[in-house]
């Protein structure tokens, strides 16, 4: 949404957006030009992320243990990873459980987290306290 504002010292009005940009502040960060608007986090994210590539609807399975699998597999594989391949593994899985949030069922919840149980089994991490 784009707000007219009259700049006191000069008194000419300039165009800014609700978070107060100008035109050429958002030109200048990389937003749209007619819009205004920042492009969103996470699809920015989506775009150029460092995320190694899963397996199609991994997460949708019903076996905690495929899941953990698809995910050691996946994070082993990857050559662009910044983390050790538990680490990496385990920030995807938790990254899918938190971006779904609230829309997620409670039985999906269940069976991802049986598989941070499967995916620590499979490092050999101890399982978290019950």
């Amino acid at each position: 949404m784009v707000d007219s504002v009259v700049v006191a010292r000069v008194g000419i009005p300039r165009l800014r957006d609700t978070r107060g940009r100008t035109p050429m502040m958002a030109l200048k960060h990389g937003y749209e030009e007619d819009t205004l608007e920042a492009p969103r986090w996470s699809q920015t994210g989506n775009d150029h992320t460092e995320a190694p590539e899963l397996q199609p609807a991994v997460f949708e399975q019903e076996d905690p243990r495929a899941i953990a699998r698809a995910l050691k597999q996946s994070a082993e594989s990857s050559m662009r990873r910044k983390a050790p391949p538990f680490r990496s593994a385990m920030s995807m899985l938790v990254f899918y459980i938190n971006r779904a949030g609230k829309t997620l069922p409670q039985r999906r919840v269940d069976i991802l987290e049986q598989a941070k149980d499967e995916l620590r089994d499979l490092y050999g991490k101890p399982r978290k306290a019950a």
